[in-house]
């Protein structure tokens, strides 16, 4: 098959695709309450698989076998189904709520966000005394996470809310122009990839596709299901911080992490992870020779699944993709559509291309 037949034969992002993610996005699963995601991605995968499983930890692990040669590589994608958030903690009467913070979030931009709290998505507002009330040495600080509460308002809808429910932002998905624009995109994009993959499974691989809990407070989910599957290779698909923004003094931004719009980022080093190099290597290699445009992440902070995946049995082979994306852990992220069309192109033509002797090469 000719590289310009393969690239052309690629999976696309269509109207279908932009649907469920929004579906995704709009869904709350905060890490260790992923249920509502879980019910989405099961009703998609399970007619599209060959087996579809839960496993201990709520991750769902989805198989579909290769059609194609006698000694295929086992490879597992991981995408974490689960997005920062809040806990109540406490009821403080008439309608205001403590709550503790579920991941990474920055408390300074939490004043005035809408959220919706609990299985029934109650409305509420996380409220701050507002400027008139505040000294001018306090308005000089951060506000600390203890004074803020999440309002829902006395009556029934206080009554419905109790400590330990989950909140969740309460952004609504958009598809604006380029721009895809929503809550949880870290990682539902990577969800959405993955559920696109097994639409369109590479027949040369036996594919499993996990969508993992867990990951925004210490990768808990991949873990285990790699040390279960025990595959060969193992990519994380997830959302990357895009630090693209013009600098504050007018300077060069010489450290933009990733850029939305250059494809998807492809890591070699991050906080957990080391890749492996023979897989950085082809999936470079793939998006140069078929003209699928890339980008390589800036060694740094940051993580994914594959940082859990990596040490798993005698360890496993792994690397991370990612979709860019601006505005990480806040209330709304901004991603391209066309990062996300070019991140399910470049995997499925690695993975359609790969050779079964790709570890058997020299690091």
């Amino acid at each position: 098959m000719t590289t310009e037949t393969l690239r052309e034969r690629a999976p696309k992002i269509g109207a279908e695709s932009i649907a469920l993610l929004e579906q995704l996005s709009n869904a709350s699963g905060v890490s260790g309450d992923e249920g509502a995601v879980r019910a989405l991605v099961l009703e998609q995968v399970r007619p599209l698989a060959d087996s579809a499983r839960v496993d201990a930890l709520g991750n769902v692990i989805a198989f579909k076998a290769g059609t194609q040669g006698d000694r295929r590589l086992k490879v597992m994608l991981a995408s974490h189904m689960d997005e920062v958030g809040f806990m109540i903690s406490a009821d403080d009467g008439d309608g205001l709520f403590q709550f503790q913070i579920v991941g990474g979030i920055d408390v300074r931009q939490l004043p005035g966000k809408a959220v919706l709290v609990g299985k029934e998505r109650i409305p509420g507002v996380i409220g701050a005394r507002a400027i008139h009330l505040t000294t001018e040495e306090e308005r000089r600080q951060a506000i600390p996470l203890n004074t803020l509460r999440i309002d829902v308002g006395p009556g029934d809808a206080a009554a419905k809310v109790q400590p330990g429910d989950r909140a969740v932002f309460a952004t609504r998905f958009q598809h604006s122009g380029p721009s895809l624009i929503g809550k949880a995109l870290d990682n539902r994009l990577g969800v959405a990839t993955l559920i696109e993959l097994l639409r369109n499974p590479p027949p040369n691989i036996d594919l499993y596709c996990v969508f993992t809990t867990q990951e925004e407070i210490g990768l808990r989910g991949a873990g285990p299901a790699a040390y279960a599957i025990q595959p060969d290779l193992a990519i994380a698909v997830d959302s990357t911080p895009a630090n693209d923004l013009p600098a504050w003094d007018g300077s060069e931004n010489a450290r933009y992490n990733t850029r939305v719009g250059y494809g998807p980022a492809i890591y070699s080093y991050d906080r957990g992870t080391i890749s492996d190099p023979r897989l950085v290597a082809w999936l470079a290699r793939v998006g140069e020779e078929h003209g699928i445009p890339f980008q390589m992440r800036q060694p740094g902070g940051g993580g994914t699944d594959a940082g859990a995946m990596h040490k798993e049995r005698a360890g496993i082979p792994s690397i991370s993709v990612s979709v860019p994306g601006r505005h990480a852990h806040t209330a709304i992220l901004l991603a391209r559509t066309e990062d996300w069309d070019n991140t399910i192109k470049l995997l499925w033509v690695a993975l359609s291309s790969m050779p079964e002797d790709i570890l058997t090469e020299e690091r």
